[in-house]
């Protein structure tokens, strides 16, 4: 589950694979990451434990896994996503009874908030419900809806993300009339290629779209949207409200998950290829009523299962992980947090400032989230980021030091084990080999040489877990330059250009896609607002205008 794509498989140099390890080794599930933005009550030991529970049985094989005296083998339905085998071979029981329960535990959505003048910048009405503003015709507005996943110890979408079909699919409705859609599908079952996606849009080094599971052309991702499990996506859709409505407006937005897109379908069928007749199930859905002003319809009270702040944290966390630009909205949501729960509100709060170099400000968040109970390796960890930017070495050794050995308590009742988070390693040897730099002159040789060797063992230690990393080859290469070691520094340095992404092809390959496709230009964008009235719309049949539902 960890692979890459070799010179001899592709003709051109080594390029990672798959990757449904780390995705797990770093997580918060696993008990490694110690930067989660959430943590199970106890780590999860491996994917077996989900993926092949245990279950009663008389087989010869059979043991006692758990310790009750009860009989049991590991099942070997293997509950996940794939449920397009068994459609094929006429097995639906299989995805129903198996499957889709397995699912829909994986995500929830939120249709969280509300902007004026359907602008990022625009006044945000949130979390929606109880409250709900009454909307105004003529007026346009953006909708801030929220992905998160939930019962998941991976990215979402894992495995094939070129062919798996994960996307957001939105209706407004007044009445039986439907004014706005995102997410609707064509005759032959295809998706509007307008949709916000799920997934992983891959490119060969030309420029084109991967859509045969042709693993050998696989170059670079023009975007990569999964979400890391404990995480969330913050996605935007634009609309106006008509005049003349006769009722208040109703939103649905559901997330919905479908094994193998059209393009590929369409290969895997060939000439007997009508459309995409496989399964379509529904992860998630969210659903409110907007009152419309002078419309005399009352709209029923709404309220929302999950506790505002938490609903605040994952709209923090969907824009923080956008990147720059909407670092100011990121850092207004995790202000809110702190008020309902100070812990992640604080904590949250200093991922932004330190992201936007505001270091004091990083360091007084770091010291409020601890008072409120913060994990205390996550604040162990962004203080010793802060402490090396600072130059205070010694105190980010010490705390990095912390963490590789674990030593939280409740980290440790709870099965956490630090140490396998090679970011932590990878840090703890930069610095000490920063460390080792200030050791100048022959009376301090020794020293200096002592802070590099326990570099060279960290950095080797992140090795044994990620053999192609490229930040310990590169820090390597530095420290057995430094050791005197020239061979060795030597051999890093190749692999570091052997595993280095080649800037130059990418740029090449990214831009001619993106200047010959517009949706995926546009869903590559780090801030991306999707209309719900564009024309052309799936299920949006009169541009623009009311149009009346078909369904």
């Amino acid at each position: 589950h960890k692979v890459h794509l070799p010179y001899e498989l592709n003709h051109y140099k080594w390029l990672r694979g798959q990757n449904h390890y780390d995705s797990f080794l770093l997580s918060g599930v696993s008990g490694h990451r110690v930067d989660s933005f959430y943590y199970p009550k106890k780590a999860v030991a491996n994917c077996a434990q989900c993926h092949m529970p245990p279950e009663p049985s008389d087989d010869p094989a059979a043991r006692d896994f758990a310790g009750k005296d009860t009989r049991t083998v590991h099942n070997h339905m293997f509950a996940a996503a794939n449920t397009g085998v068994p459609h094929m071979l006429n097995h639906p029981q299989w995805t129903h009874d198996v499957r889709q329960g397995f699912m829909q535990r994986a995500a929830r959505v939120d249709i969280f908030g509300l902007k004026q003048q359907g602008d990022i910048d625009g006044e945000l009405t949130g979390p929606l419900r109880p409250t709900i503003p009454s909307l105004e015709p003529g007026k346009r507005y953006l909708l801030e809806l929220v992905v998160r996943t939930v019962e998941i110890g991976h990215q979402l979408t894992q495995g094939t993300t070129d062919s798996n079909e994960l996307w957001l699919d939105l209706t407004l409705k007044s009445g039986d009339k439907v004014i706005g859609r995102s997410g609707g599908l064509d005759s032959k079952g295809d998706v509007d290629p307008w949709s916000y996606f799920i997934n992983t849009y891959l490119l060969d080094r030309k420029g084109n779209r991967i859509e045969r599971r042709d693993a050998q052309n696989i170059f670079v991702p023009l975007y990569d949207h999964q979400i890391p499990p404990g995480a969330a996506t913050t996605v935007h859709y634009a609309f106006e409200v008509p005049d003349n409505l006769e009722g208040p407006l109703t939103l649905e937005a559901k997330l919905l998950y479908r094994k193998f897109d059209t393009r590929f379908y369409r290969y895997v069928k060939g000439k007997d290829f009508k459309g995409n007749d496989l399964p379509i199930t529904t992860l998630a859905r969210d659903k409110l009523t907007f009152p419309v002003a002078g419309v005399n319809l009352d709209v029923a009270p709404q309220n929302h299962h999950i506790e505002p702040w938490e609903r605040w944290n994952d709209y923090g966390i969907g824009l923080l992980r956008k990147g720059k630009n909407e670092l100011r909205q990121s850092e207004a949501a995790f202000k809110e947090v702190e008020k309902l729960k100070p812990a992640h509100g604080a904590a949250n709060l200093a991922r932004v400032h330190f992201r936007e170099g505001r270091l004091d400000d990083a360091a007084t968040d770091l010291q409020r989230a601890a008072a409120a109970g913060a994990p205390p390796w996550t604040v162990s960890w962004f203080s010793a980021k802060v402490d090396r930017e600072y130059g205070r070495l010694d105190q980010a050794i010490e705390r990095l030091q912390d963490l590789i050995d674990t030593r939280f308590k409740d980290a440790r009742q709870r099965g956490f084990d630090f140490s396998k988070d090679y970011r932590v390693l990878n840090e703890l040897g930069r610095t000490l080999y920063e460390r080792a730099r200030k050791e100048r002159g022959k009376s301090r040789k020794k020293k200096r040489r002592n802070y590099l060797q326990q570099a060279r063992h960290h950095l080797q230690e992140a090795l044994k877990i990620d053999p192609e990393n490229l930040q310990a080859h590169y820090n390597l290469a530095q420290v057995f330059q430094a050791l005197g070691n020239k061979n060795a520094a030597e051999h890093h340095r190749k692999l570091h250009d052997k595993y280095r992404p080649d800037d130059h092809a990418i740029e090449v390959a990214v831009t001619a896609h993106r200047s010959k496709n517009p949706a995926a230009d546009h869903a590559a964008a780090a801030t991306a607002v999707y209309d719900l009235q564009r024309s052309g719309a799936y299920g949006l049949p009169i541009p623009n205008k009311i149009a009346q539902t078909s369904e």
